[in-house]
């Protein structure tokens, strides 16, 4: 999961709708999407058998969420995303759970990425014999995390605009030319006949008989997550259902290729026994540069690496909140969240994204080395996203059950036995990768095992219940009223989301119609507390009734009609700011006498309509 997934909103603001999207534009999106370098040293642990991980991985993740991702995105292309798919499916409670899940894995994740960025910095300033011993400095590295997330939000705080180029260019010098330049500097290395650390005896199959081995390679599904984040552009794909799967696998085979040739440029340099999760990248840079007698040229690649941490920070910052902005807008998060400021940012949401943040940063505290910290919160973030993929894949064969005439733009291939197969393959896939990721590397020391995973149980018990009880607590008025987060198809069609539809293929619902209804309900509940006046409130309806007056004195009819609709706005505003402290209402006005062209007092609008 690269920093350019979580650009999210950020990167994708920029496609337009309508927009024509290419084969190989789109393999490259998703390319660009996923591919990080960041995990190269957990996977280099395992040598040759790092390639079986890689296909693995590939074959019961990463080609079934595209596809399951693409089916239910083309199907479903409304605003949403994870959280619409989902509660398609299994009703809002679920896709809601869905929706923070996602938010919540990357919330994890980020900890993670900033002790990368951390590791990279002390590569920058200090020779080789020094850096490590900073890097690994539990002081050191919470200084940085809290200094660098808060200045970044700070920043971000300014608008996406600015964050949106940095993470652009961070994206090109902080992986693809890092990546580029160290499979080159691989293939001198081999050239000049240097040693090769590769552990010959290995083989491509792994042993699974030491568990407790194999737990590293779980985090291989976290490196191929992020594929949603593009499949809800496949509409703008000419023939989706023949040019998204082409796509896919060309993103797939491109992508494998270059985390098994990185993979192994860092294991040909460095040795298995030597091999740390922050560390070894930026090790294995300045060896490759040190042979070609130029290692300063180490440090340089260090600050293009920091510099690529920093363009994911400056985007992961905000864009994975922007969805959950929106989609708690349409009523599932307090008022009090949903506030922005002048630049659109979602600063409260920011706030609390930062307090998980600063929370998690002290697991560095508690655990034996800043590489075990790096590697527990890699390991709950897995287990969360892993959670969600799950329903994904539930969600999409329930979907062919309850709505089996929905027109699908793009279908998995294979009919039904083809959908079953895909989420059944996924569904394993992804409880397989969870329940190792729960156990303790034997690769590297991470203190007490019951410390390590009661921390993880604990954590991923209190992340998953989360969702489920603020929706508990979710209220009507929380929807804004301006959302335009349109309904789900079973509320339109007025069953539960577990019932089968009815709707014959290609009925198109009235959409416009339920959205008015809501909004008159939503004015209903507004309505009721207007029941006892304050002193604002009846400053308005004093101001509708002056404008009723002015209507007997012969007033003109447009002029009349505005001042009564400020009038009823100003009143619905003062039901939803003022204290309920009860004042005397203002006199009733005095009847007035019907003017030619305007009708009667009693037949204008009431100011509550005028709202509506």
């Amino acid at each position: 999961m690269d920093s350019t997934s979580k650009k999210g909103d950020g990167a994708n603001a920029a496609i337009k709708k309508g927009a024509v999207i290419g084969v190989w534009a789109f393999a490259i999106m998703n390319i660009t999407t996923i591919v990080s370098l960041r995990g190269l040293p957990a996977q280099a642990e395992y040598g040759v058998a790092s390639i079986f991980y890689y296909l693995f991985a590939a074959i019961v993740f990463l080609i079934p969420v595209s596809l399951v991702c693409a089916e239910l995105a083309s199907t479903f292309p409304k605003k949403g995303g994870v959280f619409r798919w989902v509660s398609e499916a299994f009703g809002a409670r679920w896709g809601w759970a869905a929706l923070y899940w996602q938010w919540q894995a990357i919330v994890i994740w980020f900890p993670s990425v900033l002790i990368f960025g951390g590791v990279s910095i002390a590569f920058i300033f200090l020779p080789l014999d020094k850096a490590p011993h900073l890097a690994d400095n539990k002081l050191y590295m919470i200084l940085i995390l809290l200094g660098v997330y808060w200045a970044a939000s700070l920043n971000t705080f300014r608008g996406m605009k600015s964050s949106a180029k940095l993470s652009t260019m961070g994206g090109l010098f902080g992986t693809i030319i890092p990546a580029a330049i160290l499979v080159i500097l691989a293939i001198i290395w081999l050239c000049m006949g240097k040693p090769v650390h590769l552990p010959a005896h290995q083989d491509f199959f792994p042993n699974f008989s030491n568990f407790d081995n194999i737990v590293l390679a779980a985090s291989i599904f976290l490196f191929f997550a992020g594929m949603e984040q593009q499949a809800v552009h496949i509409e703008n794909m000419p023939n989706p259902s023949r040019s998204y799967p082409i796509s896919v696998l060309i993103a797939t085979i491109f992508t494998i290729a270059i985390f098994i040739l990185c993979t192994l440029a860092v294991g040909i340099v460095i040795p298995e026994s030597e091999i740390n999760l922050t560390q070894t990248l930026l090790i294995a840079y300045k060896d490759m540069w040190a042979n070609l007698h130029v290692p300063w040229l180490g440090n340089i690649m260090a600050l293009f690496i920091a510099f690529g941490v920093l363009g994911q920070t400056s985007v992961i910052i905000a864009g994975p909140s922007t969805g959950l902005l929106a989609v708690g807008k349409a009523g599932y998060l307090p008022k009090s969240l949903q506030r922005t400021n002048k630049h659109g940012i979602q600063v409260p949401i920011l706030l609390v994204q930062g307090g998980f943040i600063t929370i998690l940063t002290f697991v560095v505290a508690v655990l034996p080395s800043v590489q075990s910290a790096y590697q527990l919160l890699s390991q709950l973030a897995t287990i969360i996203y892993l959670i969600m993929y799950v329903m994904l894949y539930l969600a999409v064969l329930e979907l062919r059950r309850t709505q089996p005439n929905k027109i699908r733009p793009f279908k998995i291939p294979g009919g039904t036995f083809g959908v079953w197969l895909t989420g059944i393959v996924g569904t394993l896939g992804a409880l397989l990768a969870l329940v190792i990721s729960f156990f303790p590397p034997g690769q590297i020391g991470t203190g007490k095992p019951g410390v390590y995973v009661g921390i993880l149980i604990a954590c991923t018990v209190v992340f998953f219940f989360i969702p489920f009880i603020i929706y508990a607590f979710h209220k009507k008025q929380w929807r804004d009223p301006n959302s335009d987060f349109e309904p789900f198809d079973y509320e339109l069609e007025g069953r539960e989301a577990h019932q089968i539809s009815k709707w014959p293929a290609g009925y198109q619902p009235d959409v416009a119609a339920y959205m008015a209804k809501q909004k008159a309900e939503l004015d209903a509940i507004l309505g009721v507390k207007s029941a006892t006046p304050t002193a604002a409130q009846a400053a308005g309806v004093a101001a509708a009734q002056a404008a009723a007056q002015a209507v007997a004195q012969g007033s003109k009819p447009e002029d009349v009609h505005l001042a009564a609709h400020a009038a009823a706005q100003a009143t619905v505003v003062a039901i939803d700011k003022t204290p309920a402290a009860p004042v005397a209402a203002p006199a009733a006005a005095p009847a007035a006498t019907p003017t030619a062209g305007v009708p009667a007092v009693e037949d204008q609008p009431k100011p509550d309509d005028t709202a509506k």
